[in-house]
C-alpha cells in the first residue's frame, strides 16, 4: 500500500460534488450527517484562544490526529494529510471563516480518504459573549474497506467527534484559567 506524502495531495481531486455544503442549513442527501454543538464559555478571550487553536490544528493534535500541512494555519485550498494509527486521510480546506463572530474552516475529502464528504469546525461568539463550538459533517464510505467496515467506520467517526469536543473543551478551560 502506497503511503501518501503531503506533496502528492495537489494531484488528487475532491471525492464528492457538494463542496461547501457544511456552510448551509441543509446537508446533502445520501450521506450520514453529524451536527454537534457545545458551549465553551464566554467572552472575547475564550473566543480568540479557541479560534486560534482550532485554525492552527491544535484541536486535531490534542484529539490524537497526526497533521501534516504546508503552513501552520488552515487556509483556503490548503492540502492536509491527517492520520490516525495507520490510516491516512487526505483532505483539502474548502473554506475558512474569520469575521470576528465566527472562526473556523471546513475540509473536504480527497480521493483515497476512507470517507467521502466534508467536515466543518466553527467557533462562534454571540452578541451576549457566549462562545460555542460547532462540528458539522456529511460523509459516506469512500473506499471498499470503509464500506465493508460500516458500523465500525461510524463508531470511529463518532469517537473522533467526541475527541474533538473534548479537545476544544480543554482549550476553552485553559483560556478561562489564564484570564
Amino acid at each position: 500500500m502506497h503511503r501518501l506524502t503531503i506533496d502528492e495531495l495537489g494531484a488528487l481531486s475532491l471525492s464528492y460534488p457538494e463542496v461547501g455544503a457544511t456552510a448551509g442549513d441543509v446537508l446533502p442527501a445520501g450521506y450520514r450527517h453529524v451536527r454537534r454543538r457545545l458551549a465553551l464559555g464566554r467572552g472575547p478571550l475564550v473566543f480568540a484562544h479557541v479560534a486560534r487553536s482550532l485554525k492552527s490544528w491544535e484541536m486535531h493534535r490534542r484529539a490524537g490526529i497526526r497533521v501534516i500541512a504546508h503552513g501552520a494555519v488552515a487556509t483556503p485550498g490548503q492540502d492536509v494529510l491527517l492520520g490516525v494509527s495507520i490510516v491516512q486521510a487526505p483532505c483539502r480546506i474548502v473554506y475558512v471563516l474569520d469575521d470576528g463572530q465566527a472562526s473556523g474552516f471546513a475540509y473536504g475529502t480527497l480521493t483515497g480518504h476512507p470517507e467521502s464528504g466534508e467536515e466543518s469546525f466553527v467557533v462562534r461568539m454571540d452578541p451576549d459573549g457566549r462562545v460555542e463550538f460547532e462540528i458539522t459533517a456529511f460523509s459516506r464510505p469512500g473506499t471498499t474497506l470503509s464500506r465493508l467496515g460500516g458500523p465500525i467506520a461510524r463508531m470511529v467517526q463518532d469517537r473522533l467527534t467526541d475527541r474533538y469536543a473534548a479537545a476544544m473543551t480543554a482549550l476553552a478551560k485553559e483560556a478561562r484559567t489564564s484570564e
